[in-house]
């Protein structure tokens, strides 16, 4: 169905256990998972997989555990997006490209082509990213469907607002952002997960992974908020699908209910 200016778009977020140092045992496992969300009814328009889902953190290895240029991935997940009919936000694999180990994100539509490839701009230094991993360095836009814009952004990307700013600016009204986020800091990710939708007035989903890796547990809690800050749905700390509905016309309702664009003072930020 076609978007409309008041269209629903119902998401489905892969919140999953990864396996760590697992490509193919997490492949098959989130294969499953998958095929499980579009036999769900209604059927998903929007399926979102969690941050690193092929490798978890297994920087010591990652050069060997790597997808080289995301080859395998892309191609199943192409291919499962196809057959299915649906738009997949890949939430991010490890790939080797360019002499280097990118933590990437890569998006299907209902075809199976691929519309956007973007990598992680912030590296984590509490998680040893940039010892292992190259950053990107491109911001990243892509239409979900009938031109309807959203943004990428992995996980650490979130504590900083320009990124999203920049993106809303540029028309994105959907936030999408893939994590592996642990205790214990969900307050911080529930908060600031509020406040990219809140400031920039546009619908944010956010897939987190569950489990534990070595001694970090990670709590889930994947979350689609609407543009007035409200959660439309928001997982528990399992293993589990969690879904719901986006009403894409309600982001020009708020934008134009409180003009927080047309307000802005730029002139005045670049003063020293």
């Amino acid at each position: 169905m076609p978007l409309t200016e008041r269209a629903v778009l119902r998401a489905a977020l892969i919140q999953a256990d990864i396996q760590i140092g697992q490509p193919e045992a997490n492949r098959l496992h989130m294969e499953v998972l998958l095929e499980r969300a579009v036999s769900a009814e209604p059927k998903p328009n929007l399926l979102v997989l969690p941050e690193m889902w092929n490798t978890g953190y297994a920087l010591e290895q990652i050069q060997e555990l790597a997808d080289p240029d995301g080859r395998e991935s892309r191609e199943w997940l192409s291919a499962f997006a196809k057959r299915h009919g649906v738009t997949i936000v890949g939430g991010s694999i490890a790939e080797k490209k360019d002499g280097g180990i990118y933590n990437t994100m890569y998006v299907f539509n209902e075809e199976g082509d691929t519309t956007a490839q973007y990598s992680k701009i912030h590296l984590f230094r509490l998680m040893d990213e940039e010892k292992h991993l190259e950053a990107g360095d491109e911001i990243v836009n892509f239409a979900l469907r009938e031109g309807f814009q959203a943004g990428a952004s992995i996980c650490y990307d979130i504590r900083f607002p320009e990124l999203a700013r920049t993106q809303a600016l540029n028309g994105v009204k959907v936030l999408i952002v893939p994590a592996e986020w642990p205790h214990p800091r969900l307050h911080h990710w529930r908060t600031l997960l509020m406040a990219r939708a809140i400031e920039n007035q546009m619908y944010v989903i956010a897939c987190n992974r569950v489990g534990v890796s070595g001694s970090t547990e990670f709590f889930g809690h994947s979350l689609i908020i609407d543009p007035w800050g409200e959660i439309v749905a928001e997982g528990g700390e399992g293993e589990e699908i969690v879904t719901g509905e986006l009403d894409l016309g309600l982001v020009d309702e708020v934008r134009g209910r409180i003009p927080v664009f047309e307000d802005r003072r730029p002139d005045i930020y670049r003063k020293p």
